[in-house]
């Protein structure tokens, strides 16, 4: 079986794990806070895999459940419909963007953390969100490929990681698993495996660089750089 992707949020990440599903022959169900109607034009671009509805929708529908929102939005997902579901984490905490949130500027929390709290019965795990949509895109390769990419993945539910790996691959990606929801300042905003292993010269501007393959054995060695969690 091919699986359904829901996508919460189908803004830049959320519409590049899109196009990569599609890709991989996986049918997309996309939503976000305007409604299905503001998300005709981008699945017309991804043809008749991908579908609009409403968060809610999304969630029911998907076989997992992508969630890709400004961290400010986290507080009004549809809790109730994604409990029970494997829910995949793509956020980060930006404080220009998302205002003060005490919890994740004192280290108290990490980002994940506190999306569980919002999602307590989800099973949550949390990838996507150290990687620029343009190289997750550009870097996806198939499996065996020797300038395959890894992605690290987070999270408690041991069964809900293996399908999330399984999923990876499928869209072209290699897994480093760093353990539990608490490890995931590891790959939180500013930190060694945050964006830096997949570009080709740090010095240029993001959009600007190609991006680079980085595999398992590169990733593993950001995650052990990363500093001590506040």
């Amino acid at each position: 079986m091919n699986g359904t992707l829901g996508i919460i949020g189908s803004g830049s990440i959320g519409g590049a794990v899109a196009r990569l599903a599609v890709n991989a022959g996986i049918d997309v169900v996309l939503s976000n806070s305007r409604g299905p109607e503001s998300l005709r034009d981008l699945t017309e671009r991804l043809g008749p895999r991908a579908h609009a509805a409403t968060p809610a929708e999304a969630t029911t529908t998907g076989d997992w459940t992508v969630v890709a929102v400004p961290f400010s939005a986290v507080p009004h997902l549809p809790a109730d419909e994604l409990a029970g579901k494997i829910v995949i984490d793509a956020n980060n905490y930006y404080r220009l963007r998302d205002g003060v949130i005490t919890e994740l500027l004192t280290g108290s929390l990490t980002a994940g953390e506190l999306f569980q709290r919002y999602a307590p019965a989800a099973r949550t795990v949390k990838t996507f969100n150290t990687i620029y949509f343009e190289h997750l895109i550009s870097l996806a390769r198939p499996a065996g490929s020797p300038d395959r990419s890894a992605l690290p993945i987070a999270g408690d539910d041991d069964a809900a990681k293996e399908s999330v790996t399984a999923l990876l691959d499928r869209l072209g990606y290699d897994v480093v698993d760093v353990g539990a929801t608490t490890e995931s300042w590891r790959i939180q905003e500013g930190s060694p495996a945050y964006v830096l292993p997949y570009l080709s010269d740090p010095r240029l501007p993001w959009p600007r660089d190609p991006g680079k393959p980085a595999d398992a054995t590169e990733i593993r060695t950001a995650l052990e750089q990363a500093r001590n969690r506040p």
